[in-house]
């Protein structure tokens, strides 16, 4: 691996200049730019420069999302990306990444066709250049990388493949990547390569991460990394077998899963934050046991969960109500004892003793803490299962033991607390302001979208709530190029039905945001259960989020805003 300088800057004369702002629901907004050369120049600007309450960003094919840390820091930020030169040169460090390869790939002869270069021009063409990672997305370490010229140039397969190999070489468009790990789709496959794209036993997990120059070197044959396959790693193993104290899992339940508040920070390597879909009720569990409310617990859905204490231990269940059931160690006669304990309360359950979650009366995910947190190797500083793209524990499975870790802040436990009523048969509203594009929709689907009950179906998941209901027509036509996304955002894929995204959500998309749900109900809407109703109301936009015109003067640094919804979301 070699070491260069690399100078991002636009051959103009006149000013560069964010095109647009758009607002990404209440703390983040979607910088609209002319082309690839100025994304790269405001992502490295706000790389090396952030901006005040800027909390992370991810660029895309034509777009840079900027996250913040309030809805008025959005604000701030919006006025000043507009205000930003794109013009002068921005420099940064960009290693060079050599990747040998090998040149098979089963869409070769077509690209060498379509290009016409013919398969060894393609190759010459290639490997003859020095691509440059403009934006992570789809996986993690997934890079799209720009060349230095556009010979290569070709569309994505007419018919997506249902599985690419993990370290394919491919095109598509002006870009070119190497699939991390098996998975679908529809770039054309030019080689392949035994290189790790994605490895986190390395301090920087992405080999080629945005702002990195890769160099492919045509090799004849693989080369096998110290035996390793560039296929994904198989599941962790379950964890904690030889532990002393802790929750050993009798049963999981439909799912349980290890949740703290997610990994913040790391969408420019494809990694979305994941974390407790109901953050409210993780705190309120931890707070209740004496954590810290970051701490990590045990996510599970629609009742089920049973886990038996290892050594004594304090346990509080919040979320979902439902039936808590101890289950007494058997005496010396094998006898047992029945008692029931309230939610949102700290209790003991005792060594060799059981609890059991019944299933909710309302609402769908409840949250069970351990005094001490549950101690798992933190993933890129969170514990969180992330079910998207694989990274963090394992889902919980029967015979695995939990370990109780150190995390308590408090000698004491908390006070009983009062929880909210939670989502049963009936409609949940949820309010939402304008998508970024909504102005794909007319007033027509507009009012569809807000003047129905949307039912939740049973293909959801934490990646995102699929509803069913009327379909929406578009009122625009053609592709929307992929651009960074964030949890609450409401797709409308073809068909017309909206995808609500949770948690785990892929961090870009390609089908256009009708509208965001504000991020204050994010956990209520992760406690509708299946089968469930939503009525989505669209709540007063602020009109000050993002400055229609380039002219827009930026606010004082240290300017601040008297806002009902100013709490930071962690």
């Amino acid at each position: 691996m070699e070491t260069a300088m690399e100078t991002l800057a636009v051959q103009k004369d006149t000013a560069r200049k964010v095109r647009a702002v758009r607002a990404v629901g209440t703390r983040a907004v979607l910088a609209e730019l002319s082309g690839t050369q100025d994304v790269l120049a405001l992502q490295a600007l706000l790389l090396e420069k952030p901006l005040p309450g800027q909390l992370d960003i991810l660029a895309a094919a034509e777009t840079v999302l900027v996250k913040a840390d309030s809805p008025a820091s959005a604000r701030r930020i919006a006025a000043r990306l507009l205000q930003l030169d794109l013009t002068a040169p921005v420099q940064r460090g960009g290693e060079l990444v050599v990747i040998d390869t090998v040149y098979d790939g089963e869409d070769l002869a077509e690209v060498g066709r379509l290009t016409g270069l013919g398969a060894e021009g393609v190759i010459a063409a290639h490997s003859g250049q020095v691509w440059t990672v403009a934006f992570a997305g789809f996986a993690p370490g997934f890079g799209y990388m720009v060349g230095e010229n556009q010979q290569l140039e070709v569309p994505r397969r007419g018919s997506p493949r249902t599985a690419v190999p993990a370290g394919s070489v491919a095109l598509a468009g002006n870009y070119s990547a190497v699939y991390p790990r098996r998975s679908p789709g529809g770039w054309q496959l030019i080689g392949r390569t035994d290189a790790r794209m994605w490895d986190l036993d390395r301090d920087q997990p992405a080999l080629a991460a945005p702002g990195h120059r890769v160099q492919f070197r045509p090799v004849r044959a693989a080369v096998t990394l110290a035996g390793r396959s560039v296929e994904e790693p198989g599941a962790p193993e379950p964890a904690g077998q030889d532990v002393t104290s802790g929750l050993r899992i009798v049963s999981p339940g439909m799912l349980s899963l290890v949740q703290d508040l997610g990994r913040h920070g790391h969408s420019g390597l494809g990694v979305s934050a994941a974390g407790a879909l109901d953050r409210a009720s993780l705190r309120r569990a931890n707070r209740l046991v004496g954590n810290a409310t970051s701490a990590a617990a045990v996510e599970t859905v629609a009742g089920g969960l049973k886990v038996r204490a290892v050594r004594d231990q304090v346990l509080a269940v919040a979320g979902a109500p439902s039936r808590l059931t101890i289950e007494s160690a058997p005496d010396s006669a094998g006898d047992t004892r029945h008692r029931t304990v309230p939610m949102a309360t700290p209790f003991a359950l005792l060594d060799g003793e059981t609890l059991s979650l019944g299933a909710p009366h309302s609402g769908f995910r409840s949250y069970l803490a351990v005094r001490g947190g549950v101690d798992t190797a933190p993933v890129l500083g969170s514990r969180s299962t992330d079910t998207m793209s694989g990274i963090g524990p394992a889902p919980l499975a029967a015979g695995q033991v939990l370990a109780a870790g150190g995390e308590a802040e408090s000698g004491v436990v908390g006070h009983p607390e009062l929880q909210p009523e939670y989502p049963g048969t009936g409609v949940t509203v949820l309010d939402v302001v304008p998508g970024p594009r909504a102005d794909w929709f007319d007033q027509a689907a507009l009012d569809a979208f807000t003047g129905q009950d949307w039912s939740v179906l049973p293909q959801s998941n934490r990646v995102g709530m699929r509803l069913d209901g009327t379909p929406l027509q578009r009122s625009r036509q053609g592709e929307l190029a992929s651009e960074g996304t964030v949890a609450g955002a409401v797709q409308i894929p073809p068909e017309g039905l909206p995808v609500l995204f949770l948690a785990d959500h892929p961090v870009t998309g390609g089908y256009p945001v009708i509208a965001v749900v504000v991020d204050t109900q994010l956990d209520l809407a992760a406690q509708v259960p299946i089968g469930g109703r939503i009525r989505f109301r669209w709540t007063e936009s602020d009109p000050n989020l993002a400055p229609a015109s380039p002219d827009a003067t930026p606010e004082p640094a240290g300017t601040e805003h008297a806002t009902p919804d100013e709490e930071v979301s962690n």
